[in-house]
């Protein structure tokens, strides 16, 4: 799986613009939130934008082209929700190498055992289940992690 078949997943997942007053993120554009990118006009975000952005600040520091294909795709959609280091440190759980979060040699390798993206699936939902935001988009997290998951496989 190519950068171009993950991010085409997210961008999908994501949508276009939202302002939900729940969301901590603030308001949002396929995934980039306010927060995360105070001085961007969130409103006006492109697609092809989103995408550039997600290759910059997600794609790059997780390693995406040096991961098995299923892995960095179903990484990438968990950075966007999460942020690059948890979703590091949850891979890195979940495939039981030294959790810095940061993807090196160790996390590389490892991240090829059998099982890891059933296994990184289920730290994403565990991490999930602690958040404040569970009761509310619990169930539509639920079924994301499970669904990205299916299509990465």
């Amino acid at each position: 799986m190519s950068f171009a078949r993950a991010v085409a997943h997210v961008l999908a997942v994501e949508g276009g613009y939202v302002d939900n007053p729940a969301d901590p993120g603030g308001a949002t554009a396929y995934g980039i939130s306010q927060r995360a990118y105070p001085n961007l006009d969130i409103r006006s975000v492109t697609p092809a934008q989103a995408a550039q952005i997600y290759n910059d600040d997600y794609w790059a520091p997780l390693e995406g082209d040096l991961l098995p294909d299923a892995v960095s795709f179903v990484l990438l959609d968990f950075a966007v929700n999460s942020g690059v280091r948890t979703a590091v440190e949850a891979l890195q759980r979940a495939i039981g190498v030294t959790v810095d979060g940061k993807v090196g040699p160790e996390t590389i390798a490892a991240s090829r055992k059998p099982g890891t993206v059933t296994m990184l699936s289920v730290e994403r939902l565990l991490y999930l289940t602690k958040l404040a935001g569970w009761p509310t988009f619990g169930r539509g997290w639920a079924k994301r992690v499970i669904d990205t998951a299916l299509e990465a496989m």
